[in-house]
């Protein structure tokens, strides 16, 4: 696999003062903290020393990241999987460590400060609409009810914005896309083209990382095995960033499909290896987005 170095930019031109960031200093200030910012929490490494305070002075209110919860077709290894000594949900998928580690980066790397413990809400809970970013994982196989499609569309016609991330292959994402034709039926999904802001708000990000799995990863994968995606998975080579814009222009959907950017979150403590070709590739992509969201 070969990934796109970062280069700086200095595009955050809403934010209450600007600042730019280069590819060498995200590597610099999270290879500091390494591994170790995560491992402390697990009992086996002291904490990392903390970014600069100005860097964690927040530019709004604190936010919570929500996990958006949702039902999925089929059994075993379909609507659910096995994994470590328990039972997943595909909802649940790398949660809630993804959103923990997440919103510690976000915090030193930026001035926007998210909660640290992560909520989880299912589309039609009116609450939903207090909260103007959600995040979805692997929806390959995930189903919608009427009021779940409706509770959707007025979240994102109400300025909500959406991310879905962690689906593999022509299978998943056709699901994803007849689920979202439900919910926008007449705003067509687009490539997030090289030059569309989003891919320049800290980081400008030429190549869309494919990122997988960790433990696919170790194990000499540069890709994620089809096998472990719904039937027909076509081609995983290859990731993609999509959007679904409103009629101002602006995104409201994100999809980063043919890669795992929340594994690349919950599994920088889990080695050197994968933190520095991963980890920090996943954080430099999600720091866009979200600063997207915020400022947009």
């Amino acid at each position: 696999m070969r990934v796109s170095p970062f280069t700086s930019s200095s595009r955050i031109s809403r934010m209450s003062r600007s600042w730019s960031m280069s590819g060498a200093l995200i590597f610099g200030v999270l290879v500091v903290a390494g591994t170790a910012g995560y491992a402390q929490e697990r009992g086996n490494a002291e904490p990392a020393p903390p970014v600069a305070s100005a860097a964690r002075e927040s530019i709004v209110p604190e936010l919570s990241l929500v996990r958006a919860t949702y039902d999925s077709i089929g059994g075993y290894l379909e609507s659910y999987y096995v994994a470590y000594g328990r039972q997943w949900e595909r909802w649940e998928t790398d949660y809630p460590e993804a959103e923990q580690n997440f919103a510690r980066r976000l915090g030193e790397l930026t001035r926007v400060r998210l909660a640290r413990e992560p909520l989880s809400l299912r589309l039609d809970d009116p609450t939903l609409l207090d909260h103007p970013f959600l995040y979805m994982s692997d929806v390959g196989w995930m189903k919608l009810s009427e009021e779940e499609v409706a509770g959707l569309r007025d979240y994102l016609l109400k300025g909500g914005f959406l991310w879905v991330d962690d689906f593999w292959g022509d299978a998943e994402w056709s699901n994803f896309e007849r689920v979202m034709r439900s919910v926008l039926p007449d705003v067509p999904w687009k490539e997030i083209p090289v030059e569309h802001p989003l891919r320049h708000m800290a980081f400008d990000i030429a190549t869309v990382p494919q990122i997988p799995a960790r433990d696919f990863a170790t194990a000499g994968f540069t890709t994620e095995p089809p096998d472990f995606h719904r039937s027909p998975a076509g081609n995983l080579e290859g990731a993609h960033l999509r959007g679904y814009f409103g009629a101002d222009g602006e995104l409201m959907v994100v999809a980063t499909h043919n890669t795992d950017v929340g594994d690349g979150f919950e599994r920088e403590a889990y080695g050197q290896w994968y933190f520095e070709n991963f980890s920090t590739r996943a954080y430099a992509l999600g720091v866009n987005i979200v600063l997207y969201a915020m400022t947009h």
